[in-house]
Order: structure tokens, then sequence, then C-alpha cells
């Protein structure tokens, strides 16, 4: 066997094959999972030993701790490249990105259990996986633009890929999901009750697997979990949505969902508006392009053109400030350039889609 290695309690990954099933565990439940470059290589390099490994038929993502299994890259180690002049930033997204793709093209069955929050970096390991199982306690969500940055490992890809402008709405507003929605959407194809999650295990552990793993895999999920779960807000909402995330720019979102009433949405509208309004304006416009260049694009394409973003963006992006606002300093007063998207000149998105 290639690859059977257990790895010490305080690596940042655990890997383990148990009755042929890899299992790669985030581990630093203190930093609610956050991927480090350390960790994207590590799940690289045992991603690619499996591969080949004829002893293991399908690869777990799971994450460590009660929280959540992965709350997106480590940001403030980026942040501090950045201004010490290093170029860690840079190669992390270009393997991070590497590593999503390998994910999505992987020649096994995958499965990631999305327990408690999956948020950005998080979703661009779990949206790769065959079998992406989502709990009660599930929170999912691509918040980049927040912290004056844009949807990216391969968010471009899965979001411009929801039903009518539901994919849109999450990117630009940032707003994370519950189970029932990410299972509405797509974004997670099973439901299994955190209770039953020690159950699952198990199962994993004694499933005889025969020709067909991937069924196997089903099977077992099938056993414990569902497919659907009921009441699901964005269900109710889409054709609110598809109204006003369908107009030609963020300005007309912005306007119509202060003053257009549809139905007895106009709360949630302003809501939403509100949101908007707070969210860094540079991002969002870039983010609204990007999204709908992406509907036209292979998924290489939308991971180039993600990377083609980055490699602006911290020099010319709001990501800087956003993570001094709302990470380091904690002042919650981001200062956006511009801060209104009153102020935001066409030129500005364009120039960073210039050359792909």
């Amino acid at each position: 066997m290639l690859a059977d290695t257990h790895a010490s309690a305080s690596e940042p990954v655990l890997a383990e094959v148990r009755n042929r099933v890899g299992h790669l565990t985030l581990n630093r439940p203190s930093g609610l999972n956050a991927l480090t470059l350390d960790m994207v290589r590590s799940l690289r390099r045992q991603l690619d030993l499996w591969a080949d490994d004829p002893e293991v038929v399908a690869v777990v993502l799971n994450g460590e701790g009660p929280k959540g299994f992965c709350a997106g890259g480590d940001i403030r180690s980026l942040y501090d490249s950045f201004k010490a002049g290093d170029s860690l930033h840079e190669a992390f997204f270009v393997e991070e990105y590497a590593l999503d793709l390998v994910i999505h093209r992987y020649r096994k069955p995958t499965l990631v259990l999305m327990d408690g929050f999956t948020l950005g970096g998080g979703m661009g390991l779990a949206q790769g996986c065959d079998l992406r199982v989502v709990t009660e306690r599930s929170r999912l969500g691509m918040p980049e633009v927040g912290i004056g940055y844009f949807p990216d490992v391969g968010g471009s890809y899965f979001l411009s890929r929801i039903p009518g402008e539901l994919g849109t709405y999450l990117g630009v507003s940032g707003n994370q999901i519950q189970a029932a929605d990410a299972l509405y959407c797509g974004l997670a194809n099973w439901h299994v009750h955190s209770d039953a999650l020690t159950a699952l295990q198990q199962g994993l552990d004694t499933l005889r697997f025969g020709d067909h793993p991937l069924k196997d895999l089903q099977s077992l999920l099938a056993s414990l979990g569902t497919q659907a779960v009921d009441g699901a807000p964005l269900a109710q909402l889409r054709p609110v949505i598809d109204h006003f995330f369908a107009l030609p720019d963020l300005q007309a979102i912005v306007e119509q969902l202060r003053t257009v009433s549809i139905g007895d949405s106009h709360a949630w509208a302003l809501a939403t508006a509100d949101v908007l309004q707070s969210r860094s304006p540079l991002a969002m416009a870039v983010t609204l392009e990007m999204l709908r260049r992406a509907r036209h694009c292979s998924l290489e394409d939308c991971f180039a053109m993600e990377l083609h973003l980055d490699r602006q963006w911290f020099q010319h992006g709001d990501i800087i400030e956003g993570v001094r606002a709302l990470i380091i300093d904690k002042d919650k007063q981001p200062r956006w350039n511009p801060p209104t998207l009153q102020g935001l000149q066409r030129q500005r998105v364009d120039q960073f889609f210039e050359g792909l």
C-alpha cells in the first residue's frame, strides 16, 4: 500500500486508510480548519498518492471539531505575506486552485462531510466532490465580498451553474445558507442528521465494496439520510431573486430592492439592499461580471479567470482594507475604494478582466 500514513494528532491534515477508504481530516479546529499552504500541499500529496493506490477505492474529506468542515483560507497569513512583500499569497492561490481542480477531476469517488461552517476555501474543496453531505448544523457560503474580495476556488463555476440567479445572489451578497437551501441549489446532494454521523463513519468502516464504489457509498447514504429537505427559503424567494439579480448592474439591483415590491418579499428586499450597501462596491461589481462571464466558461477557464483576478487583487482590490477592518483592527469600518456604488466607474471593473 502506498499511503496508509497515520499522521500525528498535531498534524494540520490527518490521513488514514480504513476499509479501503482514504480519510482526510482537516485538523485546525481552533481556526475552524482554515487552510494554510502547508495544508493545501498535504492534501494534494495525499490525493495524488491515493489516485494510484489500488487499495484505496474512495476518499472522504472531513473537518476536526464540532464547529465546521472548513471556514476558508487562512486569510490572515496571506495579508501578512502581502504586507511583508513576500509571495506566499501568490503561491497559495495557484496551489489551492490546482488542488480544487484535482478534486473535481478525481478518478475515484469522493465524499465530503460539510457539517458546520463550510465557507470560501472549504467550498472549493467540497464542490468538486461527488457526494456532498450536509447536516442541520451546516452553514455554507461564499462570504468573500464582506472582506473586499470575490468568490474564488471555483466559485465562478459552481455559483454560475445554480438555477436562475440564486448563485448571483449568493456570490454578490456573501450570505450563508443552511441544509435545505444547499440541497435546493445543488451545492449539496445528501442530508444526514448530525446524530447519524457516527453511524455513517461505522458504515464506511464496514461497507463491502463491489465493482462500483460510488454506488456502494450512495446506498450507505440512502440508508442514513435523504436528498431533499422541505422548506428551503430560497425556493420561496426564487422568483424575486431571479427578477432583481438579473438586472443589468448593481446600482439597478440595489435601487429596485429598495423601491419595488414583489409579493410579500419587501422586508427581505430591504434587508438584502442593506447587506449589499455594507459590502465592497468594487468586489461586488467584479463578482457580478465574473459570474456572468463564467456561465459560458469551462471549469478550467473559470479557475484561470479567478487566478487572473487574484494576481491583481491584493494590489488594486479592496481585500487588504477589508482584512484590516474585519480581522486585524476589528473596527468593522472598512474604507472601501470607492466607498459607494455611485462612485464606481465601469472602466475600473473592466480593467481587471483585460488580457484574459
